[in-house]
């Protein structure tokens, strides 16, 4: 019955997250779609997007690694009703992930020339270009804004966040229609204005929400402290990084791998590469599920462990893999029933498309077969993240994606020409090992602190 209740706990505060995240994956998909509608060759602009997208997306999701650190700390503070020290975690955290924003922005601007020495095919390399440096500019935004919302989210106010984030889509879709298409006398800007459309769009939510936190009732406690913990402090610096870096490697090796997989079907072709998007952008779809699930445990947690309630963390715990199983296995039946259907979403049938719709199909059934073990890894790591326990998990997750799934990947892909199969059939080996580490360690450790009660 505890397990029933506190899974119901987890699923109230996860949903807002789940909408957000799912929101903020959707600017994505429909950027895909509405590229993909272009044209029979659409293909080439939705592989050059792919192509961008991977360079971009490891110091991306590096700097979400930094300003998941705020919400761990504002949870723990909270769980010792620590209110001053709440006001502390973010105007540090707040300033810490501003930094990382603009290094990771100019670090992508300074290297992007890096998609011609990729081995991809030259025109999608050169095609990508003007995309990848205003996707790079709109990361400065989405990680500020992403800072804000950990902050929110530490204290379990979840759903202004989510509501932005759900807002900015038609906000999106529609400056999109304007500068993908040309539409109302705007300048056709065909993929490049999908990017726009996402720099503003991102803006607009940052902006938002800011002013929400400075003015609303609810978070004047924390604001109303500015004077007295308003300051820079080195030990704080430091307590965000202790979890920031460790959470930046593993989602970055992670993504890295994702984005490593990309550049290496890029060398196949076009095709292949435009087929790998679309699979990766609906896996992508379904993991953002799975990363909502993970953090609203991980806040739990974290909230828990501030009062050291060793009894609740095991059953918030148990009750967050349960859940993250079953919707495994949802999306596992979901992907294998539907894998001919979903990559009509992303491109027209027409002569220059049906190869990588086909291949698409295939690689979808893939994915469904590792759903499960995806669901449960990403659930396993929050749950360690939020009793403070990165260094050993980032060591899992370097062993899950580099020493296993992707070299294997790798060797299936060209020693049996599998291609973007094999690739995929990496994956799934990845993955399981890393379900299986993470779960037994969190369990391990929970064991041995109860025992110690």
């Amino acid at each position: 019955m505890t397990l029933v209740v506190e899974s119901k706990k987890t699923v109230k505060l996860a949903l807002p997250i789940i909408f957000g995240e799912l929101a903020q994956m959707m600017l994505h998909i429909i950027d895909t779609v509405m590229i993909g509608a272009l044209g029979d060759e659409s293909y080439k602009q939705v592989a050059a997007s792919a192509l961008a997208l991977s360079v971009i997306n490891i110091p991306f999701v590096i700097g979400i690694g930094i300003t998941m650190s705020v919400s761990q700390m504002v949870s723990m503070a909270k769980g010792k009703n620590d209110t001053a020290a709440v006001s502390h975690y973010l105007y540090n955290g707040f300033w810490l992930c501003t930094i990382v924003a603009l290094l990771v922005c100019a670090g992508i601007e300074l290297g992007k020339n890096v998609v011609f020495h990729l081995g991809q095919d030259p025109e999608i390399a050169r095609l990508s270009l003007p995309y990848l440096s205003v996707m790079g500019l709109s990361i400065i935004p989405m990680l500020l804004f992403m800072t804000l919302k950990q902050f929110t989210d530490g204290l379990e106010y979840t759903k202004t966040a989510m509501v932005l984030s759900v807002i900015s889509l038609p906000l999106n879709v529609f400056i999109n229609w304007l500068l993908i298409y040309g539409n109302w006398g705007f300048p056709r800007m065909e993929m490049v204005g999908a990017a726009y459309g996402t720099l503003i769009s991102r803006s607009a939510i940052f902006i938002a929400l800011a002013y929400v936190i400075l003015r609303h009732k609810i978070y004047r406690p924390y604001i109303s402290l500015r004077q007295q913990q308003w300051f820079i402090k080195k030990k704080t610096i430091k307590e965000l990084l202790d979890i920031g870096i460790p959470s930046s490697l593993q989602i970055g090796m992670e993504a890295g791998v994702f984005a490593v997989s990309a550049i290496i079907v890029g060398t196949f072709g076009g095709e292949q590469l435009a087929a790998h998007q679309i699979a990766l952008q609906c896996a992508a779809f379904t993991f953002m599920v799975s990363m909502g699930l993970s953090q609203a445990g991980s806040i739990r947690v974290s909230n828990a462990y501030g009062g050291q309630q060793w009894n609740k963390i095991g059953t918030i715990g148990r009750s967050s893999l349960y859940i993250a199983l079953i919707y495994g296995t949802v999306c596992a039946i979901f992907f294998v029933s539907l894998r001919t259907h979903l990559p009509t979403l992303f491109l027209k049938d027409g002569a220059g498309n049906n190869a990588v719709l086909q291949l698409a199909s295939v690689l979808l059934l893939v994915a469904g077969i590792f759903q499960i073990s995806d669901a449960s890894q990403a659930v396993s790591a929050g749950n360690l993240r939020g009793i403070k326990d990165v260094r050993m998990p980032t060591v899992f997750i370097f062993i899950a994606y580099w020493v296993l799934g992707l070299p294997l990947g790798y060797w299936l892909a060209y020693s049996y020409e599998l291609k973007a199969t094999g690739i995929w059939i990496g994956f799934i080996i990845g993955l399981a090992f890393s379900s299986i580490a993470l779960s037994s360690r969190f369990f391990g450790i929970l064991k041995k602190r109860i025992r110690r009660l």
